[in-house]
């Protein structure tokens, strides 16, 4: 028998490669061409990213839930690999049952980065190193978009428009 066929048979033999699908989890209340640009760049990462609306009910929403659902589905209508689903409790209890072994964060600031890399060794405890998280930096010229600023622009008449996609 011939090196090659050997590989060839080892080949069919291997388990077939592990899909890689990440959670990005927030209230998304609203969904900025920040966390587009998020998704966007981590679609080169993983094969399939699920948009968590994680429901607070201690927190009174300014865009209802369905809303925001609805909004996020439209802009990714094209896209099969994003799936945009909202859920209750920890994020990390809804990862896996997505079957996401990462959680996706973006970062606009050093103190985003401390906030979340405190969240991220919490979550790695609490999961047994199950769920790894994976940050993305905002891009510079995105780093002063977030839903606050836009909640803000909104309560006083300002456009917001171009801040969301």
């Amino acid at each position: 028998m011939d090196s090659q066929s050997t590989r060839k048979d080892r080949q069919s033999e291997a388990a077939p490669p592990v899909k890689r699908v990440a959670l990005f989890a927030g209230s998304f209340d609203p969904f900025t061409i920040g966390h587009k640009s998020i998704v966007d760049r981590a679609l080169c990462l993983f094969d399939t990213v699920v948009i968590g609306l994680g429901v607070n009910t201690a927190k009174q929403p300014w865009m209802p839930l369905e809303h925001r659902l609805n909004a996020i589905r439209k802009v990714y209508a094209g896209q099969p690999r994003v799936i945009t689903e909202s859920f209750s409790g920890l994020a990390t209890d809804f990862a896996r049952q997505c079957g996401a072994g990462y959680l996706l964060r973006g970062v606009r600031s050093v103190a985003d980065f401390e906030y979340e890399r405190n969240m991220a060794d919490a979550n790695r405890l609490i999961t047994a190193g199950a769920i790894e998280t994976v940050f993305i930096p905002a891009l510079p010229e995105l780093a002063a978009v977030s839903s606050s600023l836009i909640r803000e622009l909104a309560r006083f008449g300002a456009p917001y428009q171009q801040f969301i996609p």
